[in-house]
């Protein structure tokens, strides 16, 4: 394992220990809301140590200094919203300008609307990662086994700076889940889901433009975090919801609200993104046609997990109504 891998998980591993100190602890604390699933207070300070950490690893790693850049300016925008909330249009604003810049400065031979197109799906896995990173070990597990699916694609096309980028990124998710395992002990923070977000698309898209993987594969290897967010809030879209405000009808939030424990979720959680990732891996072997009906299988297992909550919740709300 090279030496920045490991620089990446020591360093996240001891910022941790130290953010966790009474003191430091107090400065941002995730106080229960409406979209919350714990009831008391939680540090939110797990990005201020795996960020930083990261950056070293992916300058050892051989990463751009812009992508690096690009990562530290989202943790700080991200750190300001931490400590004092901004309005959703300038935090909207400050996602869709870095993945602008990134997608300019990366794909300059691209035109204009597969700038846009770029932009907008960039953005979106940004916010999307914060979204689903609301119950006890699930943004950590689909860092560890999102980017750790990225390295082994990387490594077998021959891009070996691109693997070890990945697994700085696993490293540093792996880290943060040495604390973040249920129970919970510090939460990533936007300062944390909202640059992880943004590594997810970024080396993604790289990865493509290099030839590592076709379009489809990142999409299939953060298929859990992409379908739960993507439905959720178009179904928040379509009943006339505001979207930006803070909810819990995500499928991982109704599963815990029906009962399940976080463990027990990050469990089927990590099961469904190891399915998902290796179905990926698997995919990435075979012709065009075999690739489009092992994806297509992979979409119907969502679907039916994904009716079967709605069905299952359903249940539980006549059953409120009618006070059983």
């Amino acid at each position: 394992m090279k030496v920045s891998v490991i620089v990446t998980f020591v360093l996240s591993a001891v910022l941790l220990s130290l953010l966790l100190s009474p003191r430091v602890a107090a400065w941002f604390l995730d106080h229960p809301n409406e979209r919350s699933l714990h009831s008391s207070p939680v540090p939110r300070t797990g990005g201020l140590s795996i960020v930083p950490a990261l950056a070293l690893g992916l300058i050892m790693a051989g990463a751009d200094a812009l992508l690096v850049a690009m990562v530290i300016a989202l943790m700080l925008l991200s750190l300001l919203d931490d400590w004092k909330p901004l309005p959703a249009g300038w935090r909207l604003f400050g996602h869709l300008a870095v993945s602008a810049a990134f997608a300019r400065l990366y794909f300059p031979s691209a035109g204009w609307i597969e700038l846009a197109a770029l932009t907008v799906s960039i953005g979106w896995m940004i916010n999307l990662y914060n979204f689903m990173d609301g119950a006890d070990g699930l943004a950590g597990g689909m860092t560890v086994i999102g980017f750790c699916i990225y390295a082994a694609a990387a490594a077998s096309g021959g891009q070996g700076t691109h693997a070890l980028e990945s697994l700085c990124v696993a490293a540093a998710g792996a880290a943060f889940l040495l604390f973040n395992f249920p129970p919970a002990r510090i939460f990533l923070g936007d300062a944390g889901s909202i640059p992880l977000g943004f590594l997810a698309a970024a080396l993604g898209a790289l990865g493509w433009h290099g030839g590592a993987w076709p379009l489809w594969f990142p999409l299939v290897v953060f298929a859990p975090f992409i379908a739960d967010a993507s439905v959720t809030l178009l179904r928040r879209a379509v009943h006339g919801e505001r979207v930006w405000r803070a909810h819990r009808s995500h499928y991982y939030q109704r599963l815990v609200l029906m009962g399940w424990s976080h463990r027990r979720l990050a469990l089927a959680e990590y099961a469904l993104m190891l399915l998902s990732g290796g179905t990926a891996l698997v995919a990435l072997r075979q012709l065009p046609a075999v690739q489009t009906v092992i994806v297509a299988a992979l979409m119907v297992v969502y679907l039916l997990a994904g009716r079967t909550i709605d069905r299952q919740w359903q249940a539980r709300e006549r059953g409120a109504r009618h006070g059983n």
